[in-house]
């Protein structure tokens, strides 16, 4: 049993998924769904809410294959500071789907978090540290388009209302960040 999978090319046969798949199934004949924060349940919570929240974002971290860290997405925003164009850099593990493509390809839009102040928090040495007085995530607008199948993991955050981009400052959330 546990060399079903030694043959297979993986990312095309998706046996890795497949094995998950199954092994859910089977959990789920046998007990109740036992996790409060899973994607499962966020997606739950996004499309039938018990009250009406506003939320409209599931926010996840993606987990590289190898060293399985979490992934940090980057991109560039330029914005105008005293009439002269200035380019600034983002970074951030923390992601909203925008679209995702028959070939498991996804466009996703890094996510920063703010705090209760709207300001953007400041980079921290460990993921959990990042949330540290994290009250809320605000959209960038900056989409990188990832392979889904470059990924061993996902971990999904309780749904949010996102910040939207029109709310982001550019020049003072990198002066922040």
């Amino acid at each position: 049993m546990w060399d079903d999978c030694k043959d297979f090319d993986c990312k095309n046969s998706k046996c890795v998924c497949k094995t998950v798949r199954n092994i859910a199934a089977a959990q789920d004949e046998v007990v109740t769904p036992d996790c409060d924060v899973s994607c499962k349940q966020s997606i739950q919570n996004l499309v039938s809410p018990t009250v009406t929240t506003g939320n409209d974002t599931i926010p996840f971290i993606l987990y590289c294959k190898g060293d399985c860290k979490p992934f940090v997405g980057s991109g560039v925003l330029q914005d105008v500071v005293n009439n002269t164009t200035n380019f600034f850099c983002f970074e951030s593990p923390i992601f909203r789907v925008s679209k995702i493509h028959k070939d498991c390809c996804a466009d996703l839009e890094l996510l920063l978090p703010v705090n209760s102040s709207g300001q953007c928090h400041k980079k921290k040495k460990s993921l959990c540290d990042l949330f540290d007085g994290v009250t809320g995530l605000q959209r960038t607008g900056i989409c990188i388009k990832v392979d889904l199948c470059d990924f061993v993991a996902i971990s999904c955050l309780e749904p949010v209302r996102a910040l939207p981009v029109s709310d982001l400052n550019v020049a003072n959330a990198a002066k922040e960040y």
